[in-house]
């Protein structure tokens, strides 16, 4: 019982890591188009983003927290819940240092992957079959919706287009699509920095499920808003400005595409299957960045950029999978020893 209250006290602390991560990371996603369109700085939009994701977190974080705590396996002990979030720390850590913005639910997902195959040999299929699929379908909604809605919002103001105050007008309604994006990632991605703990803070503190989680959402919000308000800025700017020239217009259609796109996959699963499926945000939010690019001209699309952020989304399911393991077994044969 000491030791996993030791265990638990370390994970938390690792768990906070893991959020202040995903705000160091992933605040671009909901920031990144009003930045890149200059309707905002990138200091208040990240005060939006840290109130209104913990709003998000509070409010709906559980539907995710319930599929990473145990949808895709039965239960995680505590030494595979340090491993799981410490291998997702270090590759997010050394992708935010590096610019890159990496998808925190392929790190999550791939860590407990690789977790599982130690552990149990295997994972719940039907689950993480699901949670693929979403990953390949909601990029590809982000793209056509945004595209759709881009050429929608063109046609029906396009004799407005240089009015001054209509642009004003649409710069409010984009910082309001970025409060909700803000809200929706709260919703998708507290689970994938406290999910894992789930378990193990049950059996410490003896606390039903549903306040298990509120507790550990209280965490995860304020580590992320911590996260964005201290590193956030660096990838903000690699999304807004190096991928595509964003505008007022196109910047309102790809924020209401992401904030939409991932409030529907965590929210519409959870009602049917008592699971919701946690997305990419930021994967989606760039799907929706280069629907709108698609609507004015492939042209606008950075190519080389697009090429380095795929390049590390790919990589990062087997990366991860690879270092959780690995540190389960360290850790697991190293108490053996003691």
């Amino acid at each position: 019982m000491v030791e996993n209250q030791i265990l638990l006290i370390i994970g938390l602390v690792l768990s906070f890591f893991i959020a202040w991560n995903l705000g160091a990371n992933d605040a671009a996603t909901p920031c990144d188009t009003a930045v890149g369109a200059r309707v905002i700085t990138p200091k208040k939009a990240i005060l939006l983003f840290a109130f209104f994701s913990a709003i998000g977190a509070l409010s709906q974080g559980h539907m995710n927290i319930t599929t990473i705590s145990k949808g895709i396996v039965p239960v995680i002990d505590p030494y595979g819940a340090i491993t799981i979030t410490l291998a997702a720390g270090l590759w997010s850590t050394f992708c935010t240092w590096k610019g890159l913005e990496i998808s925190m639910t392929y790190t999550i997902v791939g860590s407990v992957i690789g977790y599982a195959m130690i552990v149990y040999g295997s994972f719940e299929v039907e689950v993480l079959s699901r949670i693929l699929i979403s990953w390949v379908v909601s990029p590809l909604s982000g793209i056509v919706l945004a595209y759709a809605l881009y050429k929608l919002l063109r046609k029906i103001f396009e004799n407005v287009l240089e009015d001054k105050r209509f642009n004003k007008i649409i710069s409010y309604a984009l910082i309001g699509a970025l409060c909700f994006s803000a809200y929706s990632f709260g919703a998708n991605d507290v689970g994938n920095a406290t999910g894992v703990y789930v378990a193990v803070t049950n059996e410490v503190l003896g606390l039903p499920d549903n306040s298990t989680m509120l507790l550990l959402t209280v965490l995860g919000s304020i580590g992320i808003a911590v996260g964005g308000l201290t590193w956030g800025r660096k990838v903000i700017e690699t999304v807004a400005f190096k991928i595509v020239r964003i505008d007022v217009l196109s910047g309102l259609a790809a924020e209401t595409t992401n904030a939409l796109v991932v409030y529907l996959f965590t929210t519409i699963p959870y009602i049917y299957l008592g699971y919701g499926l946690p997305v990419s945000t930021s994967i989606v939010g760039i799907g929706a960045i280069v629907g709108t690019a698609f609507a004015r001209g492939q042209g606008l699309v950075d190519k080389m950029t697009m090429v380095r952020l795929l390049v590390t989304w790919l990589i990062t399911l087997p990366v991860t999978a690879t270092i959780s393991a690995t540190l389960y077994m360290i850790f697991t044969n190293v108490v053996k020893l003691l």
